[in-house]
């Protein structure tokens, strides 16, 4: 199948990535194929791929790499997804023992078309690295799982460190950018999360740049902090390739260190906002950081 022509348009001086190379990177992607393992990093074309995986870090898409949803910002390929792959929970434990991570990152596609939507399989992968990697945090970034609070127990109690499950735009952007999701369900996943694991830090990170305004945001940060969110990332929506909603406009930095401070206020343990952020980047650094803040909050 053809990949999707990328989008080459201008952007600001503040949006130049570097291209991803170096011999970490070729490993890390070497190893990625041989275990028959994707990456978001790759999938949705993160512009801090070089980055992360010079650094030896990386965010692994589980459950394959079709989507059963069509969001309208996503590079990840939507469709009919294979069976699941019951065997990826020890091969996604080896890479991570083999990479030497002590913190891995575990996202994936939606699967609407199983039962419980992947959660046995995500437990299963936290729990295959606590065997062979017990000193490695996982932090995992979960589909909605159409609502199943079931699944969601599944995975809150498999204890990963941080659970994540990114909002994504303000509720007025949801018929065109993710048209399957539902805001307040997301709310809701939070809230029950939160009932479920009192103490396990909650994560969720959105997009600028789709035509929402700044009162939006703030009002989404607030539902946020309310259900219970403790880290929070915000970051500019790049355009995948033609076929994906256009950037409405490019916010800029100064924007985004207003954006942080107004989350601040609101008592969120920890925020990143930057046109780069992404909801995994840096994802160790921001886990310290709001543990300390729980830690600080709570005393």
């Amino acid at each position: 199948m053809t990949a999707p022509t990328p989008v080459r348009e201008p952007k600001p001086a503040w949006l130049k990535a570097r291209f991803p190379s170096g011999e970490r990177f070729s490993h890390i992607t070497d190893l990625l194929r041989t275990e028959r393992l994707h990456t978001v990093c790759e999938e949705a074309r993160c512009p801090n791929i070089g980055e992360c995986f010079n650094s030896g870090t990386a965010t692994f898409m589980i459950l394959g790499d079709v989507c059963t949803r069509a969001c309208g910002f996503c590079a990840v390929t939507s469709g009919r997804p294979d069976a699941l792959d019951l065997l990826e929970p020890y091969r996604l434990a080896k890479t991570v023992e083999t990479l030497g991570l002590d913190y891995a990152v575990i996202t994936s596609v939606n699967r609407d078309d199983v039962a419980d939507g992947g959660a046995a399989v995500f437990a299963a992968c936290i729990r295959a690295i606590r065997r062979v990697c017990p000193d490695c945090r996982v932090e995992v970034l979960i589909p909605d799982f159409e609502g199943n609070h079931d699944a969601l127990a599944t995975v809150v109690e498999a204890r990963p460190d941080v659970l994540n499950h990114n909002i994504e735009t303000v509720p007025r952007l949801y018929s065109r950018a993710r048209p399957r999701g539902d805001y307040q369900r997301t709310l809701a996943l939070f809230r029950r999360a939160r009932a479920l694991a009192p103490s396990m830090p909650l994560k969720s990170g959105l997009m600028v740049g789709l035509g929402e305004t700044e009162d939006e945001l703030r009002a989404v940060f607030a539902d946020l902090r309310a259900a219970g969110v403790d880290v929070l990332t915000v970051g500019q929506y790049l355009r995948p390739t033609p076929k994906h909603l256009p950037v409405a406009r490019y916010w800029h930095p100064d924007e985004f260190a207003a954006l942080k401070a107004h989350a601040l206020d609101l008592g969120f343990a920890h925020v990143e906002a930057g046109p780069f952020v992404r909801s995994s980047y840096h994802a160790g650094e921001q886990a310290d950081a709001a543990l300390a803040g729980l830690e600080r909050a709570h005393a």
